[in-house]
């Protein structure tokens, strides 16, 4: 059967460690010198909606570092649903290509590629997750800290795209997850429902400095995503005492690190001083989402061929 990374709730803790130690040892490899052609003659085709600086240079250079080569495909390329349906796209792409991944704003088109494609489909960002930023994320703890097990991630923001991903990981690797938002930008009940259902611990809060008492990580993203520009505005005024600075810092254990998936708006959800500090692991991130993605298209070319 054929696999895709479209979410981690569709993985088992043992496949998603699979994937971590992968890129814990193709990361140890370049460091030494070695880059093993494990995806030799294999093709990626990148699809993008959005742009991207960290999501399409590390598929590249990813692939590239493998044994493999890149398609990037820009929405002028494809128009994806507009000049051609989603199954046709996938149909015709799985003729040509070993990997499929796809940085969209529908999760449907996602789901449309990965249901019409006979080759693997990986979710590069969706208005609904982000899997990758968040694997790397718990890829970048490991490394960090030994553990996921038991730690408290509190993330400053709204229910967007990479917290939903985070409940999904709490399910999976034993640590709590709390989210503090302002009122109104909870995350849907379904998604929070279904986290608790799978075992997650998870909490909301609208107190910023609770949800930071005591955590071992403090993670934050923009507050307005692409797609929202028409509400920055409003995101400003409702988000303004949701920022990680030097005061919620101190709420948190003396060792807490911080996180941002980036881009980062400095001065609106985190400060330079924050970004900047020793306790800011962010740069480690963006490094990582190179080392993780290889694991991932690694683990499911793997697959690929024990399905052939």
């Amino acid at each position: 059967m054929k696999r895709d990374f479209l979410n981690l709730t569709e993985l088992t803790r043992a496949e998603l460690e699979e994937i971590l130690h992968l890129a814990a040892t193709l990361k140890r490899d370049l460091k030494t010198g070695k880059r093993p052609p494990l995806l030799a003659g294999k093709s990626l085709a990148m699809i993008f909606e959005k742009p991207s600086l960290r999501t399409r240079v590390t598929f590249e250079v990813g692939i590239a570092q493998l044994g493999g080569y890149p398609i990037y495909l820009t929405p002028r390329d494809i128009q994806l649903g507009e000049r051609e349906s989603v199954a046709d796209v996938a149909r015709n792409l799985d003729r040509w290509v070993d990997l499929i991944m796809a940085r969209t704003f529908s999760h449907g088109t996602l789901l449309e590629l990965a249901s019409h494609a006979a080759v693997p489909v990986i979710n590069g960002l969706s208005d609904i997750l982000h899997p990758c930023q968040v694997l790397t994320d718990c890829f970048t703890l490991l490394e960090q800290r030994g553990r996921l097990d038991g730690l408290r991630v509190a993330f400053i923001g709204d229910a967007n795209n990479v917290a939903n991903s985070w409940m999904e990981a709490a399910a999976k690797f034993g640590f709590t997850f709390v989210l503090a938002c302002p009122p109104g930008y909870e995350p849907h009940e379904a998604t929070f429902g279904s986290a608790r259902a799978e075992g997650a611990k998870v909490e909301v809060t609208h107190d910023a400095g609770a949800a930071a008492a005591g955590a071992d990580v403090l993670y934050t993203d923009v507050w307005t995503s692409m797609g929202q520009e028409d509400e920055a505005e409003q995101r400003k005024h409702d988000f303004a005492t949701y920022q990680i600075n030097a005061a919620l810092l101190r709420r948190a254990r003396p060792d807490a690190l911080v996180m941002h998936c980036l881009p980062a708006h400095r001065g609106e959800e985190i400060t330079d001083e924050v970004i900047d500090s020793r306790q800011s692991i962010v740069f480690d991130q963006a490094e990582n989402r190179l080392h993780t993605q290889k694991g991932i298209m690694v683990w499911l070319s793997e697959k690929m061929a024990k399905h052939r």
